[in-house]
């Protein structure tokens, strides 16, 4: 592995060091270590860049997806493409399901609902400026929300680019599922009328989390669990099998600058 600061290359291609950095503001880091943070930003960008010189050595033309509020990139709709095409692993068998559900039957519980708030921040991915940008002005809140955190409802209604800022960053009961996993993460760790004290980072950007209330659900009997079971074991092959393509694309590469063998 080189040294931190220092550009990257994945086969010929340079990712400077400066976008390292601005990526590395995005993965967390113990205080004090600043050098966990840039090896995952370097690893996740030299990934990126396997990934998308992959999807152009196959043709792939990109087609980005719209989620009716944000639309993704060339670059991000390439990436899912690629995967769509070359990662497919078998259905798990039914056995794996019940020996799943049987281990530990207290896991699968009905959906937890949840009462949060947030401030977004939006933030494209790659775009460093508008990062740097957007995290100073999200830092800037929570500083003067751990001094007053009934702020909160201005503040969003100030700041956010979300559409629940209307309600002051409410976004009434949500359950297990609705927000994407980062943001889900950080409620499971939350007490009720806790802020987070950190910016949260999604695809849409940095939040700022405050939880309202969460109600955990009752255990599932196995056949209402059953189909929750497969979809998870099903990402688990799929997660696996993206992981092998990564592994197979490193192996054939020329990289310089980080080591994507040590993630």
């Amino acid at each position: 592995m080189g040294p931190l600061l220092s550009d990257i290359t994945v086969n010929g291609e340079v990712i400077p060091a400066a976008t390292i950095a601005a990526e590395a503001q995005m993965h967390a880091a113990p205080k004090g270590k600043p050098g966990i943070a840039w090896r995952a930003a370097g690893r996740a960008l030299a990934v990126r860049a396997l990934l998308l010189q992959e999807a152009r050595a196959r043709g792939l033309t990109p087609q980005p997806a719209s989620d009716g509020e944000r639309a993704e990139t060339e670059e991000e709709a390439l990436i899912r493409q690629l995967l769509d095409e070359a990662v497919q692993p078998p259905a798990p068998a039914e056995e794996d399901v019940r020996a799943t559900y049987d281990a530990d039957p207290g896991r699968w519980r009905a959906p937890t609902l949840y009462e949060a708030a947030h401030i977004l921040f939006p933030v494209h991915a790659g775009d460093a400026d508008a990062l740097a940008v957007e995290r100073a002005k999200a830092e800037a809140a929570l500083a003067e929300l751990k001094r007053n955190p009934r702020d909160f409802d201005r503040l969003a209604r100030e700041l956010s680019a979300c559409s629940s800022r209307d309600a002051g960053g409410r976004l009434g009961q949500i359950a297990t599922g609705d927000t994407v996993p980062e943001f889900e993460a950080v409620l499971d760790t939350l007490a009720e009328g806790e802020i987070a004290d950190e910016p949260v980072a999604t695809r849409f950007g940095l939040h700022i989390i405050r939880l309202d209330a969460r109600a955990e659900g009752a255990i599932l009997p196995y056949d209402t669990a059953a189909q929750q079971i497969r979809a998870m074991l099903a990402k688990a092959a799929w997660a696996r099998a993206a992981r092998d393509l990564i592994e197979e694309l490193a192996d054939r590469a020329e990289v310089t600058g980080i080591d994507l063998k040590a993630a």
